[in-house]
């Protein structure tokens, strides 16, 4: 882990190194005790106080004790594979990355090992819950120009979600507003009056009785921007957790996925120039894991 870079405009609200790992870290990460112990460590290799002054741009290191991992059910599918990029088709509730209570149940450690790639990492986000298409890079040294792609909105994503269907609402329409995920809150909110941050143009793809199939393609990526988007609209997404209301679900529960899949992946790629299309061998529904 690495402390952020200090704004002069904006002072850091961390006192100390301990009051930052406790403000970094999930519930249930012993940090007093760890701290204790001598477990978290500096770059130098020295063990980091839990009273040390807070320092920005500093790595600190550590391990710490992992649960038993129920294995997430379902198969991460590979759709693409070549000398730079990965391209897997993750069920739901596989975490991408290794965080909080997931860490060899996500998509990184598990294709590092089935694939023996070791540098291989993510090229942007995909929610836990939400199943479809990640792209990764093989090598470390294929990354930049591909974040880069993602971070300027250079790749066309479309997803699919599942949701009421609503006769009075017209589409096509594009979505805008300004959404803030603040940090400590499960729920995304729309900051009224505030420049337009999020923007997902929301079609009307296919009617199935009293539900639909809808096509989203987001032009930026806010945290939980389709979600809260489809919310707006009175058509939140079929099993989702959060919107409109956070339910009391079990972190290993996987029997009522979110039913919003990351559907295909268009871009020009930035090494050789060649046109690339990628589309999930998923469809909606998506069934619950056993």
């Amino acid at each position: 882990m690495r402390t952020p870079d200090r704004d002069p405009s904006d002072p850091h609200p961390w006192p100390t190194m301990g009051a930052w790992l406790r403000d970094k870290l999930p519930e249930g990460v012993a940090v007093a005790e760890m701290l204790a112990a001598g477990r978290f460590v500096g770059g130098d290799g020295r063990p980091v106080g839990d009273d040390d002054p807070y320092a920005p741009h500093t790595f600190v290191w550590f391990h710490r004790d992992l649960r038993d991992e129920p294995r997430v059910p379902g198969t991460v599918h590979v759709v693409h594979r070549d000398e730079r990029l990965v391209v897997v088709d993750k069920p739901p509730f596989l975490s991408s990355i290794p965080r909080g209570r997931h860490v060899r149940e996500s998509v990184v450690v598990r294709m590092r090992e089935e694939l023996g790639l070791p540098e291989l990492s993510p090229l942007h986000r995909l929610d836990r819950v939400t199943s479809g298409l990640l792209m990764l890079a093989t090598e470390r040294r294929w990354r930049g120009p591909y974040q880069s792609m993602f971070q300027d909105g250079r790749v066309a994503k479309t997803y699919r979600a599942l949701a009421p269907y609503r006769a009075d609402l017209a589409l096509p329409v594009v979505v805008r507003d300004h959404l803030v995920k603040r940090r400590g809150t499960w729920q995304a909110e729309v900051v009224a009056g505030a420049e337009p941050n999020a923007e997902t143009l929301v079609e009307l793809e296919e009617r199935r009785g009293d539900v639909a199939v809808y096509r989203l393609s987001p032009r930026t990526g806010r945290t939980h921007q389709l979600r809260m988007h489809l919310w707006g609209l009175g058509v939140p997404i079929v099993g989702d957790p959060l919107y409109p209301h956070v339910r009391d679900v079990e972190v290993d529960d996987f029997t009522d996925p979110l039913q919003l899949l990351a559907a295909s992946l268009a871009f020009t790629d930035p090494v050789d120039g060649t046109a690339r299309r990628f589309d999930s061998v998923r469809s909606l529904p998506l069934e619950p894991q056993a």
